[in-house]
């Protein structure tokens, strides 16, 4: 039985790894017919770099609590890891979600890695890992609807917008509660938590606007990239997002009225950030994980 079922597995996680490139290469390229290399050159060559060190620092710095978030998950069922430990693991989780583009991404990583240490299942393993993704998006959701206040013009949008921020995260409680009650007890300091990340992330892409220089329309951009964080998370391309995230900048920015080119600059800037502060996650690949 598992003879025939291995290679049709396979075979799916081939399939699914192209589409991934497919769509990674099509939403690049359709930007990149729609922009002038001449002007996204022109604006990365004034930004600051004193900026942008700021905006690499506040991005690490979200992840270091996302990392102190997650143990949180891990402790409900009985994962009695170091935050030392804990950070190195989630280093090197970053490093495969952006440069392993296949089957064994960096939250795959994890699960495999902590349920041999610790002889657990899977599934228990996946859940903390799945439901800590999902206080992520709650926070991105709850600080979207927040910002559509000042960017959409419409009270009522806004108000739905954010009426169903907060209905989501009390709706997920109750589905933790009644289906995962082993994380019941995580579940509000998970969120506070995801909340303080996204809020770091928001402060890290105001540094990249004013590594560029850009002064005016800020929540606009930042109501964008809030809506490219959303999309990014699909597991529709590779590499973290690289493609979707442009795309959806570069039709947001002809949306709501701002600059496509520099939207695009700020998704790149974003985006080279996000690998220079997971490409030392590498590191991990040839040094212990754990203490012991």
């Amino acid at each position: 039985m598992d003879k025939t079922e291995k290679p049709a597995t396979k075979t799916k996680k081939l399939l699914q790894l192209l589409l991934k490139i497919v769509v990674t290469v099509a939403c690049l390229w359709f930007v990149s017919t729609k922009i002038s290399f001449s002007e996204l050159r022109s604006v990365l060559a004034t930004a600051n770099s004193g900026w942008l060190l700021v905006a690499l620092l506040v991005f690490a710095g979200s992840k270091i609590i996302a990392s102190f978030r997650l143990n949180i998950y891990f402790r409900n069922i009985g994962f009695l890891l170091s935050e030392k430990e804990n950070l190195k693991l989630f280093w090197l989780g970053m490093f495969y979600n952006l440069f392993l583009p296949g089957s064994i991404t960096g939250d795959a990583y994890k699960v495999i890695v902590l349920s041999k240490r610790f002889n657990s299942s899977y599934k228990k393993t996946s859940a903390a890992v799945l439901l800590d993704r999902f206080s992520g998006l709650l926070a991105l959701g709850l600080i979207l609807s927040i910002y559509s206040f000042f960017v959409l013009g419409n009270i009522i949008y806004s108000i739905v917008l954010l009426t169903g921020a907060v209905a989501a995260v009390f709706i997920l409680f109750v589905i933790i509660k009644r289906l995962f009650a082993d994380f019941t007890a995580g579940f509000w300091p998970t969120f506070v938590l995801g909340l303080a990340v996204q809020v770091l992330m928001v402060i890290s892409v105001y540094a990249i606007l004013y590594a560029l220089g850009i002064q005016e329309k800020q929540p606009v951009y930042i109501f964008i990239f809030l809506i490219a964080a959303v999309a990014s998370v699909l597991p529709l391309t590779v590499g973290g997002g690289l493609g979707i995230r442009e795309f959806v900048f570069y039709k947001g920015a002809i949306f709501l009225g701002v600059d496509e080119h520099t939207a695009i600059v700020i998704s790149l800037v974003f985006y080279f950030i996000t690998l220079v502060a997971s490409l030392s996650g590498a590191v991990f690949i040839f040094r212990k994980v754990f203490d012991k």
